[in-house]
Parts: C-alpha cells; sequence; structure tokens
C-alpha cells in the first residue's frame, strides 16, 4: 500500500514540476518577446490606424472610413474599379486566406467525386494546434467533402491532401508551382505561395490587391461562395472514415454570426501570429458586387473593418451604363474620323457600344467629368476598338466598340430619347458623333473603284483596237467579194 502511495505521488509530483517547467519556460519567453519587442497591441493597432488612405488622395473621391487593418482593398468585381485602398500592394501574410486559392485550383481541374486519400506526409506534417479535423493515414474524402473540409473547418491537413492528389507527388513545392502560375494568369503582381494552406513560411506571401485578384475568380463559382455561408460541416461515416465528423464554421460574418451581413456572397478568414487576423469576402447590393480585403488586423476588428468597408461602396459608389451615357467622342488617331454628321447620308453607323459595359463612379461625380482613351489593338474580331475610362487617374471601367450586325443595335453614341421631346429640344440637344474607322470603311470602296477603272480601261483599249485594225481589213475582205459590175458596151455590136 505504501510502495503504492509512492508511485502515485511520484506521478503527481511528476507532472506539477513538469507543468512548472512549462510555465516557467513560456513566461521567460514571453518575456524575452515583451523585451525585444516593446511596441505594446494598442501602440500596433494606433499606427495602423493612423497609415495613409491612399484613395483618400484622389480628388473629389468619397472620403473612406479608418481601418485597423494594416492593407486594405475594396474593388467593383467586373471591372475592377478600386474603391478604396490602404498599402494594397504591401506584402503580407496572408494565413489561411490562402485556401482560396488551392481550393478554386481544385475546382477547376477535379470533379467532386474523386476520392483523395490522406498520405503519412498530409497527415503528420500539419501541426496538431491548427486547424484540421482529425484525418488518418489511408482514410479517403471525396472532392467535394475535401473543399467543404478546406473551407468550412479550414483544414490544413486536407490541403495537403487535396495538393497532393492533382499532383500526384507529396512534394507541396510542385503544387506551389502551379498556384504561382494561377495567380499569375488571374493579375497578381506580388505574391509567392510556398504551401496549399497558408502554414507560416517566410517564403509564403501576398498582397490585398493580389487577393482581390483572385477573389474575383474564386467568388465567381457559385459551389465554392455556397459552401463558405455553410455554418456547419457534416461527414458521414463510410469505410474508410469509422466516425461521423461534424466540425462547426467559426466565421462570424455569415448568417448567424455575431457579425453576419446580409448582403454577404462569401467569405474565408486566416489567422497566424505572424500574420493576425485576415479575411476575404464578396457582397452584392444593387447589382453591384464588391470584393473587400483585410489583412493584418487584430479581432474583432477585422469584421468591423470588412462591414464598414462594404457599407462606404455601396453608399457612395454607382454603376454607370456606358451604352445608355455616352453621346459624344473625339478620337485623335489618324486613323479614324469623326463628325457631326453621318457621311454617308441615310445610311446607318457601322459601330455601336456594348450595352454590357458599365463604369463604377462616386455618386456625386457625372458621366462628363471623365476621361477616355481608346484602343483598336483587340483580340476580338467582332470589336473595333475598346475605350477605357478614368476619373482623375482612376480606372474605372470600359467599354467594348462592337461592329454592328443587327439593324436594331443600337448604334455608336446614340443616346435613348425621350419621345415626349418636342422638335426643338432635339434641334437645340448636342448630335450624335459618328465615330468610324477609316481604314476599315473605305478599303472596300477603294479597292472596288480601282478594279471598275481597270475593266473600263481595258473595255476602250479592245474597242480602239477592233477599229483601227479590225476596220481596214473589214474594207479589204469586202473589196475582193464585190461581184465586177457587166461592161453595158461589151456584149452589143455598134
Amino acid at each position: 500500500m505504501t510502495s503504492f502511495n509512492i508511485k502515485r505521488n511520484k506521478k503527481r509530483y511528476t507532472a506539477l514540476f513538469t507543468g512548472l517547467v512549462c510555465a516557467c519556460s513560456l513566461f521567460l519567453s514571453q518575456g524575452i518577446t515583451a523585451l525585444a519587442d516593446p511596441v505594446t497591441m494598442d501602440d500596433r493597432i494606433a499606427a495602423q490606424r493612423a497609415m495613409a488612405v491612399q484613395s483618400n488622395a484622389v480628388p473629389n473621391w468619397p472620403t473612406g472610413p479608418v481601418v485597423t487593418a494594416e492593407s486594405a482593398i475594396l474593388m467593383e468585381v467586373d471591372t475592377g474599379t478600386i474603391l478604396y485602398s490602404k498599402n494594397i500592394h504591401q506584402k503580407e501574410y496572408p494565413a489561411s486566406t490562402t485556401k482560396i486559392l488551392t481550393t478554386l485550383i481544385a475546382a477547376e481541374q477535379c470533379s467532386l467525386d474523386e476520392m483523395v486519400t490522406f498520405s503519412h506526409d498530409a497527415v503528420f506534417d500539419t501541426p496538431r494546434d491548427s486547424n484540421h479535423i482529425a484525418m488518418d493515414v489511408g482514410q479517403e474524402l471525396t472532392m467535394e467533402q475535401c473543399l467543404n473540409a478546406i473551407l468550412i473547418r479550414s483544414a490544413n491537413e486536407v490541403s495537403f491532401a487535396v495538393a497532393e492528389h492533382i499532383t500526384d507527388t507529396t512534394d507541396w513545392s510542385v503544387f506551389a508551382e502551379m498556384m504561382n502560375e494561377r495567380a499569375r494568369e488571374l493579375g497578381c503582381l506580388n505574391s509567392n505561395f510556398a504551401n496549399p494552406n497558408g502554414l507560416p513560411d517566410e517564403n509564403h506571401y501576398t498582397t490585398a490587391y493580389d487577393l482581390a485578384m483572385i477573389g474575383r475568380a474564386f467568388f465567381a463559382n457559385e459551389m465554392l461562395c455556397k459552401i463558405t455561408m455553410t455554418r456547419r460541416l457534416e461527414i458521414p461515416a463510410s469505410d474508410t472514415i469509422p466516425e461521423t465528423k461534424l466540425e462547426n464554421n467559426n466565421m462570424q460574418l455569415i448568417p448567424g454570426g455575431t457579425y453576419a451581413y446580409e448582403n454577404l456572397v462569401g467569405c474565408k478568414t486566416g489567422y497566424t501570429s505572424s500574420a493576425r487576423y485576415c479575411l476575404v469576402s464578396c457582397a452584392e447590393k444593387d447589382g453591384m458586387r464588391l470584393i473587400c480585403v483585410v489583412l493584418r488586423d487584430e479581432s474583432p476588428m477585422q469584421y468591423e473593418d470588412t462591414i464598414s468597408l462594404f457599407n462606404y461602396g455601396f453608399s457612395n459608389f454607382v454603376k454607370v451604363n456606358v451604352s445608355q451615357t455616352e453621346t459624344k467622342y473625339n478620337i485623335d488617331d489618324s486613323r479614324a474620323f469623326y463628325g457631326g454628321t453621318d457621311i454617308f447620308g441615310s445610311s446607318r453607323p457601322l459601330l455601336a457600344l456594348n450595352k454590357d459595359d458599365y463604369v463604377v463612379m462616386p455618386r456625386t461625380a457625372t458621366f462628363d467629368d471623365t476621361e477616355s482613351t481608346i484602343n483598336y489593338q483587340t483580340e476580338d474580331a467582332d470589336q473595333a476598338a475598346v475605350i477605357t475610362y478614368t476619373y482623375h487617374g482612376v480606372k474605372i471601367g470600359s467599354v467594348r466598340v462592337d461592329f454592328v450586325e443587327d439593324e436594331s443595335e443600337q448604334h455608336v453614341f446614340d443616346t435613348p430619347r425621350d419621345s415626349s421631346e418636342d422638335t426643338a429640344a432635339d434641334k437645340n440637344s448636342p448630335k450624335s458623333v459618328i465615330f468610324i474607322n477609316i481604314m476599315r470603311v473605305l478599303i472596300i470602296p477603294v479597292v472596288l473603284g480601282a478594279a471598275f477603272l481597270i475593266l473600263c480601261l481595258v473595255r476602250a483599249l479592245l474597242k480602239n483596237f477592233q477599229f483601227s485594225f479590225g476596220g481596214r481589213r473589214f474594207k479589204r475582205r469586202r473589196r475582193r467579194k464585190r461581184p465586177k459590175r457587166p461592161n453595158r458596151f461589151r456584149d452589143y455590136d455598134y
């Protein structure tokens, strides 16, 4: 009995001693860190809130809110117009927001019913204190279940397994190369991805602008958006999964969350001690879809900053259809013709503005305040040019100039008019300007005219030739064939 008590006490003392050692180590490490970095969280928050907001320096641009995030951007999805910018090209650690690129690649390259097998590396290279769903070696999930696990529970070992499945290798640098290539295709400028889940790596970084560009493709996928809005992950037991897995989505911006946003389309969070709190999200209201990215933020300010930026965007900006607004355009290019009347009289114009294109402008601005440039180098054979619009140097959208094929198509720079307007108003209103590419318009008439002149010349030459040479031959032939007249004196004897 005494021996048993001694052994039991020894275990207690050992556990107590181990706990004291750990506590002392933690205290010392925190103390050393505090000495090395005397800046407190409050100081860092104050410093980040005092950072300049570059979009606020644009003349007549709506003043954006003060946010805690070190980097932040608000972008309109279709035009790419940047409504709010704060250090948008500064390199930051993205943490688990990396997974929007991982899942986008998986959705683009794999079918949802493909089976993903978990390797030893995928399971045991995932830190136990990071997000996971406790998968074991040899277990399998469908790709659809993997996407749900990554986006709802931010499972790191599932991200590893998906990367291995796509590249057919356990070397995650192969998948990282694929990520970087896809990022460049999407318009990223300052990113380098080293792993599929955003675990700490000094060579794994991106920017608020680059994440917004990736987000334009990610949030265009309805399935991925729907997954991010799901409150709970449920993976039923199967032949390779002995127990049902139930996990909650900790995102506070989705329905049911503390900071639920009613116009939300989708979102993905991220956190590491070096990246701090990150959030990529998308919202839509009144037909305008916006993407918000906040990096190196603090909790719960990442939610508050995001909501503040969304409200700022929807309140201060509006979409303007170019084909219904543009009434004139001056072209300085020598290849183009413009004027106040149609050079072909009553003929219809050859070009038309695309009806689906629009710009995003401050509500306080007018379309006349914009500046525009034209580019004739287009890859689409059905387009003559692309007109790009800016407002005080900020690109706000563009419109395609299409060749007109349908008689009912609205012609270039035609403005819809109210039938109630009287004739006097029509006379006083500015006339539509006809924009014609002279090289394309005149090439066919010139060729036809030249061919007609050549035909006339050849015909005239042939005619003259016949009259000058053929006429003389005809006269000689006629004289030879003419019968001799009888001599009236020969047949009579006087």
